[in-house]
């Protein structure tokens, strides 16, 4: 298959080219060139701005597009009209952010999905990035429809993650110590490993799947205890979880998904509880989670050395709130 990556050098778009290699694929990408431009020198790389200057792509010929990097129904749409006649199939990376407030837990790709009150707004904020996804999907259809598949990740673990909210867990649990975490063992989360979805995402271009699909893991109920369990073990270190209230992290102002994790606020507890049984019917599955940690824990550590995590609490932060919690807990 001959493969058009929009993107191609991030996160999820080195993994897709690294998963269409393996699989006999010719993938090529169009980018910027201004991240990891060394990257895959084998492939043909070629450089333009989306946002401006699409001409590049003019006069060639793919099989599939796997769009990566799609925030304004804009710029989505402007890709998707110039390749409805150089392509039989677009592939449009989402989110489960697209989900409305409340949804229940077990929500499937039929729930009510988040309208903006500025359908023009190009602001990409916490509160329009759903939205604007949301848009991103309709114009790719509406440009080429019945060929278009929607993919709604949720968080994406693995190595090379820039985000840093899954390595965030792993890499404070093998420091030890006392370690923060948000009430309580029981509550859900999910994630995929970004093999998974890429490998996943590849099989479903080359199927010319369409219609939309949650792409979340694992295949079982994973609970936050037995998740951060498995960092302790993987990472061989002691660490003393302090499991505070969500009452006193709202009071203390610490930030959901970003100063801690797979923490969502109870009123957004479904959106760690997705059901994505429509792409486990078709193919998706799922390395151990233990793999995941430990191949995340051997990436961070070959990283620079006093780098500054993307996310998490900083040391600081979360001593002062460990004080905070257990003075108030005397």
């Amino acid at each position: 298959m001959d493969l058009l990556i929009l993107g191609g050098t991030g996160f999820l778009g080195r993994h897709l080219v690294e998963a269409a290699l393996a699989d006999g694929h010719r993938p090529t990408l169009f980018n910027r060139g201004l991240s990891e431009p060394g990257l895959f020198p084998e492939i043909e790389k070629i450089e333009g701005d989306r946002e401006g200057d699409l001409s590049p792509l003019s006069g060639r010929r793919w099989d599939a597009v796997i769009d990566t990097c799609g925030y304004m129904p804009r710029v989505v749409r402007a890709s998707a009209g110039l390749l409805a006649g150089a392509v039989d199939h677009y592939t449009f990376v989402s989110s489960i952010s697209v989900y409305s407030d409340h949804i229940e837990p077990g929500a499937d790709e039929e729930a009510p999905v988040r309208e903006l009150s500025d359908p023009t707004v190009e602001e990409v904020t916490g509160e329009t990035y759903g939205g604007l996804k949301v848009l991103c999907e309709q114009a790719a259809e509406e440009e080429m429809p019945g060929r278009v598949l929607n993919v709604r990740p949720c968080l994406i673990s693995g190595p090379h993650d820039p985000t840093d909210r899954f390595t965030y867990w792993p890499r404070r649990i093998s420091a030890g110590g006392e370690v923060l975490v948000p009430d309580h063992p029981e509550r859900n989360v999910q994630y995929i490993d970004v093999r998974d979805l890429a490998s996943w995402i590849v099989k479903m271009s080359g199927e010319r799947q369409t219609g939309t699909y949650n792409a979340t893991g694992p295949a079982y109920e994973l609970q936050m205890g037995r998740m951060l369990e498995e960092c302790e073990a993987v990472s061989g270190t002691d660490a003393e979880f302090v499991w505070v209230s969500e009452d006193f992290l709202e009071e203390n102002g610490v930030e959901p998904f970003t100063e801690l994790p797979l923490w969502v606020p109870r009123e957004d507890a479904a959106l760690l509880a997705i059901d994505c049984g429509r792409a486990i019917e078709a193919g998706l599955t799922f390395r151990p989670l233990a793999e995941t940690i430990k191949d995340v824990l051997d990436w961070d550590r070959a990283r620079m050395e006093g780098r500054e995590p993307a996310a998490g609490l900083r040391p600081e932060r979360e001593r002062e709130l460990l004080r905070a919690w257990q003075g108030a807990t005397l």
